[in-house]
């Protein structure tokens, strides 16, 4: 299972997944620009799929299930697309892909301001207000994996710069999965990233390999809803 994570995020973020899902093998890697994973340009679509189909070659793995969360959800399905006979199955969780360009603007613009905090539990505290939905446990292991001490202040472990690159490829076309890959999406019914166009697209190319079930809960859905969201995954699998 290569879980792909989103903007601002991190391979651990999966780890809720990972914990109702043991018997799997997970990857869950830090996206360029995110986590411990370098933060160096280029930060585009073809890029992160180059450095995820080198993650597969360094282990030796010739095909595997891949997981996609938001921003990568976008991957997945480049990766999917730019090398099909690498993924078994595709799980797309609240993909963001195709997104609106003037939507992407603004975030983009407003993404560039700086972020840091003065201390930890200034750090948590923002971090649990934008996660309300998002369980308290789960939201200290986030302040434990992914913040650190770094220009003089608490920051986020990511390269702002690269999140501003990201929002622009989400202003890209919507992409879809290659015909024959089965596939499920999982959209956030409290969330408007999945569009029903997209999804039509979708069910236009792949028919019966596809799969959609929605989950009610914001973006952060497989936190929201761990339980719900692993046991999509592990139905879809199993199938």
């Amino acid at each position: 299972m290569l879980a792909l994570h989103g903007v601002t995020g991190h391979g651990l973020r999966f780890r809720p997944l990972t914990e109702a899902l043991p018997h799997r093998r997970w990857l869950g890697v830090d996206l360029r620009g995110h986590g411990r994973s370098p933060w160096v340009p280029p930060w585009n679509l073809e890029q992160h799929v180059a450095d995820a189909l080198g993650v597969l070659d360094d282990l030796g793995l010739d095909r595997v299930d891949v997981v996609g969360h938001s921003f990568g959800g976008a991957i997945a399905v480049h990766l999917a697309r730019a090398a099909p006979e690498r993924v078994r199955r595709l799980v797309l969780l609240d993909p963001a892909l195709g997104l609106d360009a003037q939507d992407m603007l603004e975030t983009a613009e407003e993404t560039r301001e700086d972020e840091s905090f003065p201390d930890r539990e200034s750090a948590r505290v923002a971090k649990a207000e934008g996660w309300a939905a998002v369980p308290a446990e789960l939201v200290e292991a986030e302040v434990e994996a992914h913040l650190e001490q770094r220009d003089g202040a608490w920051r986020w472990r990511y390269s702002r710069a690269s999140i501003v690159a990201a929002w622009g490829e989400m202003a890209r076309p919507a992409a879809v999965p290659p015909a024959g890959l089965r596939t499920v999406i999982v959209p956030a019914t409290k969330a408007d990233f999945v569009t029903e166009a997209w999804l039509a697209d979708c069910r236009a190319v792949l028919g019966d390999e596809l799969t959609v079930v929605p989950i009610d809960a914001g973006h952060m859905l497989y936190l929201e809803q761990p339980a719900e969201a692993a046991a999509i995954v592990e139905r879809f699998l199993d199938a």
